[in-house]
């Protein structure tokens, strides 16, 4: 039940919305990340991803490499070909250390499904699900074979977006798929955090933690909002600055063994939120939080 504690750098620069945070070096990132108290950092676009230099910058932070997303498109391609795709960021994350690849399968559009309303989004047919599951088992045995395992995540405007599709997705998978559990994403789609995480605790690989404002979240639902629109109007926040039960959900992950990284991913306008001040806040916050909740937080 040893836990680390990691950030990802959209809290100081966004790679989908170059204007939020768009100047930040990724010098400033790091320190700031370190500043505020954290062992490690997923990937950004601002990270060189060549493994002796980024390994050289990381270590002058003293920072661990704890993932990078990576969007992928295995309902478009066949294994081999998405896996060739792959590999360059695969071999990246396995040369510095990282145990983990966050896969979001952004077929059918994601990019522009997070500007466009959330009612706008890509679906997979009932009957596709079983050979779904199949085809990207395959591949995640492929990826735990070279080194790094599969840690899928569902995240708005994908195939994979609410509770039920996380559902039809896991009871269709084999075990070297492995879930990123994601607070902010499962609630912003409408669904239970908690009962989300009970139901697949034990595949659950990688967390994500996003707090919520519970009123923007109600707004951005009822009108129908998108994606970004509702993270520039400040949907998600660090965990314990909003209305999700991190207590018990990390409860749940205490109870369960659960042992890898929390990461607080909690995008907003930097401009509004001052990166470093919500950077310790979240490390503060789910430091306490984890260790009242019986997880061993090491360095």
């Amino acid at each position: 039940m040893t836990v680390r504690l990691g950030i990802n750098p959209i809290t100081w620069t966004n790679d989908d919305v170059p204007e939020l945070g768009g100047e930040t070096p990724l010098e400033a990132c790091l320190s700031e990340t370190r500043q505020a108290g954290f062992a490690g950092t997923e990937l950004g676009g601002k990270f060189p991803r060549n493994s002796a230099e980024l390994g050289s910058i990381l270590k002058q932070y003293q920072l661990d490499l704890v993932s990078g997303w990576y969007d992928g498109h295995i309902l478009e391609n066949d294994i081999d070909a998405e896996f060739e795709a792959i590999l360059p960021h695969l071999t990246l994350l396995r040369d510095l250390g990282a145990a983990h690849v966050v896969y979001a399968d952004t077929s059918l559009g994601r990019q522009g499904a997070i500007h466009n309303p959330i009612s706008h989004r890509p679906h997979l047919a009932d009957d596709d699900w079983k050979n779904y599951g199949a085809k990207i088992t395959r591949l995640s045995e492929r990826f735990a074979d070279f080194g790094v395992r599969m840690a899928f995540h569902h995240h708005m405007g994908t195939i994979v977006e609410t509770d039920e599709e996380i559902g039809k997705l896991m009871s269709n998978t084999g075990e070297a798929f492995g879930l990123l559990y994601d607070t902010g994403h499962c609630a912003f789609s409408g669904g239970d955090p908690k009962e989300l995480l009970l139901r697949h605790v034990s595949r659950v690989v990688h967390v994500h933690c996003k707090d919520i404002r519970q009123e923007i979240l109600k707004r951005a639902r009822a009108e129908d909002w998108s994606f970004m629109g509702a993270v520039m109007e400040g949907i998600f926040t660090v965990p314990g600055d909003g209305a999700q039960d991190y207590p018990t959900l990390l409860k749940i992950l205490a109870d369960a063994g659960y042992s890898g990284w929390l990461v607080v991913e909690a995008e907003q306008d930097p401009a509004k939120a001052n990166p470093l001040t919500y950077a310790t806040m979240g490390y503060r916050n789910l430091r306490d939080m984890a260790a009242n909740a019986g997880l061993v937080v090491k360095d």
